[in-house]
């Protein structure tokens, strides 16, 4: 599982330092797509195969559903880590950023990571920090044991 957040740097070629215990998870390629926020995330193949496979079975009248085919295959590009452990970030998804180079933030979401800006990165942990805020945002989600 991707876990954590570590800050790495987008050199000036578009090539992104992957954490190293993110690396390994890696090697049987990955994919980078346009995120549902302003930010990228980065799968690895067997997961975008299922990510795809859902999207492939949607309603291709329905509008919603060519919608998020656009956003996530369309801006989806396969990725190798090099020699070195980095990804090529594709230049349409760095202007989608709005970065040429410097630093992002590699945030772990388990089945993927995310590659954020700093500034965008901070607002999303901003909103995390009020605790009456989070309760009421997540009381509706289940997080408890299923039934046996």
């Amino acid at each position: 599982m991707f876990l954590g957040h570590f800050q790495h740097n987008l050199d000036d070629k578009g090539r992104l330092m992957i954490p190293a215990r993110f690396r390994e998870l890696l090697e049987g390629g990955a994919y980078v797509t346009q995120g549902f926020d302003k930010c990228l995330m980065v799968l690895t193949e067997a997961y975008f195969k299922q990510v795809y496979e859902r999207i492939e079975a949607m309603n291709l009248a329905d509008p919603t559903a060519r919608l998020l085919r656009r956003l996530i295959i369309a801006n989806a590009y396969p990725v190798e880590v090099d020699k070195v452990g980095r990804i090529l970030v594709p230049q349409n998804l760095r202007a989608f950023l709005g970065i040429a180079n410097g630093e992002l933030v590699v945030a772990g979401q388990g089945e993927y990571f995310e590659v954020w800006t700093p500034d965008e990165w901070n607002a999303q942990m901003a909103l995390l920090q009020d605790p009456e805020a989070n309760n009421a945002r997540f009381s509706t989600l289940d997080l408890s044991k299923p039934s046996l």
